[in-house]
């Protein structure tokens, strides 16, 4: 049974730092490349970061683009998610991802086989 838990969500006030990680078990973890979408209420899930299996190769939403970083351990089996200098507009619930494709496109969420449960980030201004 595949399993991603994400941790590390919670309330911060704006211009804040937090991170999250994602613990995956389950699943052949270096065979997977991972991301993070979120969805804040009232709009659509959206792509936020992602990781090649190898961690050679980083992508960003535009919206967080310097101020959120990717990076994972595959010894660990966890991917984490470093946010600086977080906006109001970043609330939302934010969601550790899975695909076992290398050709199919990190922006898309159709492409990921594999969802956490989310946790929730607020952000206060």
């Amino acid at each position: 049974q595949v399993q991603l838990v994400e941790s590390g969500g919670g309330l911060v006030q704006a211009g804040g730092s937090l991170r999250l990680s994602c613990a995956a078990s389950g699943l052949p973890f270096s065979n997977y490349d991972m991301g993070w979408f979120r969805q804040a209420p009232g709009k659509e899930r959206e792509f936020v970061a992602g990781i090649r299996r190898s961690g050679s190769i980083t992508l960003y939403a535009d919206s967080v683009k310097g101020r959120f970083t990717i990076s994972r351990d595959n010894a660990k089996k966890t991917v984490y998610l470093q946010m600086n200098s977080l906006r109001f507009e970043d609330t939302a619930v934010y969601y550790c991802v899975a695909k076992e494709s290398r050709t199919t496109s990190y922006y898309d969420s159709r492409s990921y086989n594999y969802w956490g449960q989310g946790t929730q980030i607020t952000v206060s201004s």
